[in-house]
């Protein structure tokens, strides 16, 4: 390890020089955790973050400001970047393209480290078929309200659903408050393929597991349920992969685990510490995962003999012709904003302005998303009023923060909820 007169270091990682600046600066202030410790973690663990992230084309999430700031989303690789980086062109639905990072290596690991990245967030396809997923990917996403045993219960209805189908699911942690089923699958099928057979499987652990999972799109209309975010598999997105370290306090990690382990262990306990530990006592529970591929005709199948889903109603009823969606829920909205403080903030000034709502809310009610901007995410937040009395429920007002992420952007297609970290 050489040192540079800017406090920067130059790591040997497998025969590749990685320069890392500002070793020393602290990313984690609660555990104390440095750039420098972050790199560590990730050539500790560089088997396993490669078996979920290596070899994929990947969105670099950056936290060039810390956690405690949004980070900005970098789809297009550096132009510098070292000559051990592999690129792939994706393409995207808007007629738009991006060379975005492959990651084959640990060096590569501490190279988008140094960027600023702390959770890895691969697309389902391999560089060198960009067409065809080889990973469905079945993200539990609890509604607020919902705790860890609902999670759970869910996830074994699911484990159920692939293996009646021939799938196997590899169970990991969220890093947040969920489980993610990672399933691999024979590149045969395109995009639209894959996100039909997930949407089948959530639509079958809705059936089987009725008022604790839902399919429901629509986050007002789930209710205190596990979402199966089946969306997850659309071609562009993308969620944190094994290993990843997540912008949580305590420097949480989205762990692989055994199924026997799912139901004991809790997502708290996994944290860059105790996951260093771990990994080194007993290796990756995923490591067979490479091994475990399966076919999407099973799940197909199912998704022909269930019919067609129900579609959303759309904003016909709005007659702006926006053609966006106007929900059946009597939702108002309470502010848009830049960042989340800023968005919790703007709630409580709303519940201040209207206790007599406040005690008829249920936690699900209450709806404060992440959205994707032009690289960041913005914040809107809403109240879903269908627990409140008619004669107790407020009109929709001036907004209490109207921040707009798109000025000076131009308009985007559709607002949609990002989902590229995996709640």
């Amino acid at each position: 390890m050489a040192a540079r007169s800017d406090d920067a270091v130059v790591l040997e990682v497998g025969g590749h020089e990685v320069r890392v600046s500002h070793p020393d600066r602290v990313v984690f202030p609660e555990p104390g955790l440095t750039k420098r410790d972050l790199v560590r973690y990730y050539l500790a663990v560089a088997d396993g973050a490669l078996r979920g992230a290596g070899g994929r084309p990947m969105v670099l999430k950056r936290f060039v400001k810390g956690i405690g700031a949004e980070p900005f989303f970098q789809k297009r690789v550096p132009e510098n970047h070292p000559a051990f980086i592999d690129t792939a062109t994706l393409h995207y639905a808007r007629g738009t393209s991006a060379e975005e990072t492959v990651v084959r290596d640990a060096a590569g690991l501490a190279w988008v480290v140094n960027l600023g990245c702390l959770d890895l967030n691969p697309h389902p396809v391999r560089a060198e078929d960009l067409a065809h997923p080889d990973e469905l990917r079945v993200d539990l996403d609890p509604m607020p309200g919902v705790d860890w045993s609902q999670i759970v219960d869910v996830a074994m209805v699911a484990r159920d659903v692939l293996e009646d189908h021939g799938l196997v699911g590899w169970p990991k942690t969220s890093g947040s408050r969920g489980i993610h089923l990672l399933v691999r699958i024979e590149p045969h099928w395109d995009f639209r393929e894959v996100r039909l057979a997930a949407e089948a499987l959530a639509r079958e652990v809705e059936r089987r597991a009725p008022g604790l999972a839902s399919a429901r799109w629509w986050k007002e209309e789930r209710g205190e349920s596990v979402f199966v975010d089946f969306n997850q598999n659309a071609k562009d997105r993308t969620v944190a992969s094994a290993y990843s370290v997540r912008p949580l306090p305590d420097a949480r990690v989205s762990t692989p685990l055994d199924w026997d382990e799912v139901r004991s262990r809790r997502p708290e306990e996994f944290t860059v510490s105790t996951v260093l530990e771990r990994f080194g006592d007993r290796g990756d529970p995923h490591a067979g995962i490479d091994d475990a591929v399966g076919s999407l005709d099973g799940l197909l199948r199912l998704a022909e003999e269930l019919g067609p889903a129900e579609k959303a109603p759309r904003g016909a009823s709005r007659g702006d012709g926006s053609g966006r969606r106007v929900s059946t829920m009597p939702l108002i909205e309470v502010a848009r904003t830049e960042t989340k403080p800023e968005a919790l903030d703007a709630l409580e000034r709303w519940k201040a302005a209207n206790a007599v709502v406040v005690p008829h809310l249920t936690p699900s009610d209450v709806l404060v998303d992440g959205m994707r901007g032009s690289s960041s995410l913005w914040y809107r937040v809403r109240v879903n009023l269908q627990h409140v009395p008619d004669a107790d429920r407020p009109e929709q007002g001036p907004l209490v923060a109207d921040y707009d992420p798109w000025a000076g952007r131009g308009a985007p297609g559709a607002d949609a909820p990002s989902r590229g970290d995996g709640a």
